[in-house]
């Protein structure tokens, strides 16, 4: 028979916590960034009547809105787990994710129609000059917001807040679209716009790609190879310890959770296997630090019925 162990690091749920307020703190800087990014493009499309501006504010306006249901996400996260939610709320992060990613998808598809519409039916720009600077403006806050969250959301380990960066950087490749419809227009180009706004329609493909692949990851249980052969490395050497039978490890919004499967030195009492599944689980918590629980089952050596 297996010895079971099982432990939450009082340690991991503060980490989890501090984790989730920058989390919180990211997605509020970037409402309020974006907000004013927005607000100034805005006051350009009142005065040029550019479609192409006009449709870029609104691309921000959206990626701004995205923030809520990622700040909405962090702070139900938080919640302690209940006698019908066990496991916490940590998915309800990876679920917003989804949000995210559909907001991309949205990006892309508004971002190509409106290139062809212009192919179409060719809108004459006015004030080219403030039209061209308020797409770098928009360029610019979308990238300074992309780097941000995607550099706090790997800090943290959140899926969903590296896609809201992605999300980030489409918009601004959006405005570069807008820079660049300016620019052709100036130059007796007007169908540069449309142009290379089929070329970022394309680039936010990409993207999308990209954010899909990591949120979609996050809810098929994927990790990086590497976590599991660190964890397989850390249990090997623990004294006691025959073999290591499996190690499977899961995301739950930004935090690990971890189990584990050794073979012990049979000659040991319970007692002692006992020890050695408790030293095995604090070790790997602390050579892992984003696990926030693990469970350690503990066979003896010689007991191979119960080998998966």
């Amino acid at each position: 028979m297996g010895i079971n162990h099982s432990h939450d690091h009082a340690g991991s749920v503060d980490d989890a916590l501090r984790d989730s307020t920058a989390g919180i703190r990211a997605v509020k800087i970037s409402l309020v960034v974006l907000g004013i990014t927005a607000a100034a493009q805005l006051a350009v499309v009142a005065l040029s009547g550019s479609v192409a501006l006009f449709a870029d504010t609104v691309h921000n306006f959206s990626d701004a809105l995205t923030a809520v249901p990622l700040w909405i996400a962090f702070s139900v996260s938080r919640r302690a787990a209940t006698r019908r939610y066990t496991y916490g709320f940590g998915r309800v992060e990876d679920l917003a994710g989804l949000f995210v990613v559909a907001m991309i998808a949205i990006s892309a598809v508004v971002a190509a129609v409106e290139a062809v519409r212009r192919l179409v039916d060719p809108v004459p720009l006015a004030h080219l000059g403030l039209v061209a600077a308020a797409g770098f403006v928009g360029f610019v806050g979308n990238e300074v917001v992309a780097l941000y969250r995607i550099r706090i959301g790997n800090r943290i380990g959140s899926a969903a807040l590296r896609a809201d960066g992605m999300h980030a950087r489409a918009d601004g490749l959006t405005s570069l679209a807008v820079v660049a419809g300016a620019l052709g227009a100036a130059l007796g180009f007007p169908a540069a716009d449309p142009i290379v706004g089929l070329v970022i329609a394309g680039v936010i493909g990409v993207v999308l790609i990209v954010a899909a692949r990591d949120v979609f990851g996050r809810l098929l249980d994927r990790v990086d190879p590497e976590l599991v052969d660190s964890a397989v490395t850390v249990l090997a050497t623990r004294p006691g310890v025959r073999a290591v039978r499996r190690v499977r490890m899961r995301w739950v919004g930004h935090q690990l959770e971890a189990d584990a499967e050794l073979d012990v030195d049979p000659s040991l009492t319970l007692a002692d296997a006992h020890t050695v599944a408790h030293g095995a689980e604090h070790e790997l918590a602390h050579a892992i630090p984003k696990i926030s629980s693990v469970i350690v089952h503990a066979y003896p050596a010689h007991d191979t019925a119960l080998s998966s």
